[in-house]
This record gives structure tokens, C-alpha cells and sequence, in this order.
């Protein structure tokens, strides 16, 4: 490590500088796609699709000085100087693809951007799982709280057991009609997931995708007529379409799944992801009227909300079915993002603001709530800004330690989870892990002051220590971390572009991203806190306890721990494959 950057900072200060995103919601536009395992979703389902000879820890020192050198002549990433907003900064410093010199005056390289990246892992990286490893059916599951970790291929059986993959999500569903909104997609994979007599049923894909990214998503579906598309407007630069959530139409009913992982192989292969599956929702009967099937957290309304935000003619159909349905069993609030400046009443329609009315209203002020820790944790960060008055205590961080209508303004413990270099180097995937863990070196180098609250990924727990995060959850614990006062599972990462930012005077609120998730509160489930459930797995119905999918205190950086950062080097030391990180 101490080759490639040098510490002047606790955590150090990083010297090399070569690219520039800020996050996992970057337009697929906007994203090198030269290192497959990164952020865009065509790169992302190429993992899946490609090969690539990793490089081994023995041929490094050659292996690196060739692609350093590949890279200074002109194969890397240029770092735009320019602002993508000027009233606000968000994501400074934006990808732009490399520039080349014409090879004449006639003839010009095509761009990087339509050449097929390689793969991180490669053809033969994934293993077929054990006849075993599905349920035939939905196992004994947790129906109190209906939150579920995916099952990880490679886990001892217990920790597997109640744990969910996408395949038994769909073949027990028996559904006849599927809409699937998300980020990333490898269509011919997610075809395969459903039951075979199922595969040819309509499928209504609702993306982000624009330009080249669409049209490759287009092609990916020519072999599958069944499948249909919906573009989500994107009007504000660098915002993305970042929900995950399956809707699963029945003859009896419908149902509900929002989760963190995107439609690709490598997201259910060996990552940590979450989800909330609701209830199967029935129909209303025939003649009921319009505010009829509510359930006590409004969850009906905003649902139908999100979806008229999108205003698309390809959703009309959808709302008006639920409309249909009764959804009155839901404990859970719906917290969303969509794109957007808002003013006024709107402000607290979506993201933060959206998280803050909900505590305000439904949660209650707990004596010495100052000293219950507040634990974000992410798999992408963005620009905070140069110090943490600009928008993570400044702003974000009011959010997340309102606590009912008390007026006190507490300043608990802030505890940020985040994968360090050696927690991905040690991982089941190795390396190749870290594509999924966005944080670049130019975001980093800018606000170093943000890894004082960083702490490792351990899920003990869980069995899932060794099984990378791409999951998203944000929660307040308490001192002793055995209560929660709040729980939420969403896709929104540590960002601006996907929680909001306030502007002008904090009159205006300016959100990029569409994103989606649910909010446990205790008084919904007629209960003061939530009791934190030390053994979850194997899952067992009978248990009061909240499974939080990571281990209990969290576990501080010490000095020598660094956060990951995947567009520079790693040769020091192998990983579990026995291969180094050499970014192109």
C-alpha cells in the first residue's frame, strides 16, 4: 500500500490521482468502462458475461509498471475540472471519457465507451450451487418484521437457512405478470431466475438508461419479446434510476418486494444484500371505495405516489391496479427519492426530509436519546464537501437523530460502516468484491476528515463478515446495542444525489436520484423499540428480534486501516484468489 499513497492523516492521504467519479450514481454515460467490475450497469452485467486473466500476485511487479505506463499513454481516466451544478457542486469533478489524439486526419479510434469491457471475475468464477441450496418452498420465515438477507453462495447451510435468493422469490410466486424496477440488468440471467413455465410471461423493465446504455439494454432483450421497457425521466445531471423493487402480479392479489441488489448474477453470488417482501396484498371487493385498503403507515398512498412521479404512460395501468388491492397489513413507511427541485410542503415529500418528518411524527424522544449512536452504513459515498458542516451534520445527520418532537438537538455518536481494504482483499470474491464499492480516489483525497467515522464490515453474526456489503441500511441503536429506536433498508447510499441537498437559504431541496426504501418504526409493530436479534440465522418465526445483517458494536478503523477505494492499486498482498487490484 505504502507504495502507492502516503498518509498524513489518520487515515491517510492518498497521491495518486488518475480518475474521478463520485459515486454509484453516475449516469452509465459517465463511467469508464474500462474495468468492467465497476459502476455502470452495462459494466456490471459483463462481469457476468466475460473474460479476463486476473492478475497474480507473483507477475506484479511487472503487471503494474506495464498498465501504469498503458495508462500515462493515454488509456486513463480524464479528470474534468468543471462543476456539474452550479448552484450546488454535488458531484464535482465528473468522469470524462479519455481523449485521444486521431490516428489521422480520416480516421479516429471509436470510443471507449462502445468497446465491450472485460471482466473482473471471469467465465468460470461462478459455481453452479448445490441441488440443496433452494428451497422448494418459502421457508419458516420472520413474518414480523418480513426483512431478509439473500442467501450467499459458500455460507455454511445455517446462515443460508431463511435466507432468500431471487429464484425463490419467483418460483414460488407462481406470478403471472412481473414489472422490474432497478439499476442494473442481465436480462438473459433474470429470465432464467423465473420458473421455466413462467419465462415467456410480460415483463415491464422500468430503467434509467439513455443513449448507448439504453440501446445496449434494448439489445440485450431482442431475444426475449415478451419483455418491455420504461425509461424513468432523468432531468438533473449525474442522477440515476437506482430503486430496486419488484412488483409480482397474481390472480389472488399482488405483491411488494423492495430490495438493495440489481438484476445481476454477481449481486445474488457472494454480496451481502437485503430486502422487505410484503404481505401477498388481495383484491379489494368489487365496488370499494377509493381510500379503501390503507394500512395504518399510509404505505398505499405513497406507493402510488412514487409511481406517479414517474409519469409514464407504461405505469398508468399498474396504479390503477393497485388502487384495486388491499394493502391495509403493512407495518412498514415508504421512504423514496425522485428527481426534482422542491419547495415548500414538497420538501418532505422525498429523501431526507422524508426520513426526518416520519421520526418526527412516529417516533418518541427517549430519555438520554443523546447518547444512542446513530450507524449509517453504505456501499458508495459522495462528496461531502470539505468538512462535515456542509451537508453530513449540517443537514444529513440533523435527520438521523430526530427522535419524536422533542426540541433538543442532540449530537450522538455518528458510526459510518464501510468495507476497508483488508475486509475486501479477504472476501469471498477478493478483489473483484471492490467494483461494487465505488469510492474513488478524488472523492476520498477530498474529505479525508469523513474516515474518522469509518468502521469495518464484520457480520459475525450474520456468517456474512466475509460476504461484501452492497446492501444499504441506516439505524439508531442503543448505547448498549441491544435496542433499535428506528431501522431502514433502502438503495440510497451516502450521498447527496440520492438523499437531497438543501438550497437557497435551505428553501429548496434538490434530489437527483430516483431511490427506494422502507422505514421500521416501533410504534407500528406496538412496540417501544425493537429488541436486537443476536442469533438470526437460522431464521425461526417465533423471534421478537430485529435481524441486523452486521455485528454489534461496530468495529472502529484503527490507524493501519484504510477505506477501500477501487480506482487504484493494490499489489502488496494477494487475495483470497491469490490475485492483486490493478485498475487499467
Amino acid at each position: 500500500m505504502d507504495r502507492f499513497m502516503s498518509q498524513d492523516s489518520q487515515h491517510g492521504k492518498w497521491t495518486i490521482s488518475s480518475s474521478d467519479d463520485d459515486d454509484e450514481d453516475l449516469p452509465p454515460s459517465a463511467k469508464p468502462s474500462v474495468m468492467s467490475l465497476l459502476i455502470g450497469s452495462e459494466a456490471r452485467q459483463s462481469a457476468a458475461m466475460n473474460q479476463m486473466n486476473p492478475v497474480k500476485y507473483e507477475t506484479s511487479p511487472s503487471l503494474a509498471g506495464k498498465r501504469k505506463k498503458e495508462a500515462s499513454d493515454g488509456s486513463g481516466w480524464a479528470l474534468s475540472d468543471s462543476e456539474d451544478d452550479a448552484d450546488d457542486g454535488d458531484v464535482k469533478g465528473r468522469i470524462d471519457l479519455p481523449k485521444k489524439a486521431p490516428l489521422s486526419p480520416q480516421k479516429k479510434k471509436p470510443k471507449v465507451e462502445n468497446e465491450r469491457p472485460p471482466s473482473p471475475h471471469g467465465r468460470l468464477y461462478y459455481i453452479e450451487e448445490p441441488d440443496d441450496f433452494f428451497e422448494s418452498s418459502i421457508p419458516c420465515l420472520n413474518d414480523t418484521y418480513r426483512f431478509y438477507l439473500n442467501k450467499v453462495t459458500g455460507l455454511d447451510r445455517k446462515y443460508n437457512s431463511g435466507a432468500l435468493h431471487i429464484r425463490e422469490l419467483l418460483f414460488t410466486s407462481m406470478s403471472s405478470i412481473f414489472q422490474q424496477f432497478n439499476y442494473c440488468f442481465d436480462i438473459a440471467w433474470m429470465v432464467k431466475q423465473y420458473p421455466p413455465e413462467f419465462r415467456d410471461r410480460p415483463v415491464l423493465i422500468v430503467h434509467g438508461d439513455k443513449r448507448e446504455a439504453k440501446a445496449r439494454l434494448l439489445q440485450q432483450a431482442q431475444p426475449f419479446p415478451h419483455v418491455r421497457f420504461c425509461q424513468a425521466k432523468l432531468d438533473i445531471a449525474f442522477g440515476t434510476h437506482h430503486t430496486k423493487m419488484m412488483l409480482l402480479w397474481y390472480e389472488e392479489g399482488f405483491r411488494v418486494i423492495i430490495l438493495t441488489s440489481n438484476l445481476i448474477r454477481a449481486d445474488w453470488y457472494q454480496k451481502t444484500q437485503g430486502m422487505w417482501m410484503s404481505p401477498l396484498f388481495p383484491r379489494l371487493p368489487k365496488g370499494s371505495s377509493t381510500t379503501a385498503g390503507e394500512s395504518p403507515t399510509f404505505f398505499k398512498r405513497d406507493l402510488l405516489e412514487y409511481l406517479m412521479a414517474y409519469r409514464a404512460s407504461e405505469l398508468e395501468e399498474w396504479i390503477q391496479r393497485i388502487k384495486e388491492h388491499d394493502l391495509s397489513e403493512t407495518r412498514v413507511y415508504l421512504i423514496g427519492s425522485t428527481p426534482g427541485r422542491y419547495v415548500g410542503s414538497d420538501m418532505e415529500r422525498w429523501g431526507h426530509l422524508r426520513l426526518r418528518k416520519l421520526l418526527h411524527e412516529h417516533t418518541q424522544p427517549i430519555p438520554g436519546g443523546e447518547r444512542w449512536p446513530v450507524i449509517g452504513q453504505f456501499s458508495s459515498i459522495g462528496s461531502m464537501g470539505v468538512d462535515k458542516t456542509k451537508w453530513l451534520s449540517g443537514e444529513f445527520q440533523r435527520t438521523l437523530t430526530t427522535l419524536g418532537k422533542s426540541s433538543h438537538c442532540s449530537d450522538p455518536p455518528l458510526h459510518l460502516l464501510y468495507p476497508s481494504v483488508e475486509d475486501v482483499r479477504t472476501s469471498l470474491e477478493g478483489y473483484p468484491a471492490g467494483g461494487s464499492l465505488p469510492y474513488s480516489i478524488q472523492t476520498a483525497q477530498k474529505q479525508l476528515w469523513l474516515h474518522s467515522y469509518f468502521h469495518r464490515w464484520k457480520a459475525d453474526t450474520t456468517g456474512r463478515s466475509h460476504a461484501m456489503p452492497h446492501i444499504k441500511t441506516y439505524m439508531r441503536v442503543s448505547p448498549d446495542f441491544t435496542k433499535l429506536a428506528w431501522f431502514l433498508v433502502t438503495s440510497s447510499n451516502l450521498s447527496k444525489a440520492a438523499w437531497g441537498a438543501l438550497e437557497k437559504n435551505n428553501t429548496q431541496v434538490m434530489v437527483r436520484s430516483y431511490e427506494l426504501g422502507v422505514l421500521y418504526v416501533p410504534s407500528a409493530f406496538d412496540m417501544k423499540t425493537f429488541p436486537v436479534h443476536k442469533n438470526p440465522f437460522p431464521v425461526s418465526s417465533s423471534s421478537s428480534g430485529f435481524p441486523v445483517p452486521f455485528d454489534l458494536p461496530p468495529t472502529c478503523y484503527t490507524p493501519k486501516d484504510q477505506p477501500w477505494i477501487w480506482n487504484i492499486p493494490y499489489s502488496q498482498a494477494p487475495d483470497t484468489h491469490g490475485n492483486i487490484w490493478v485498475p487499467s
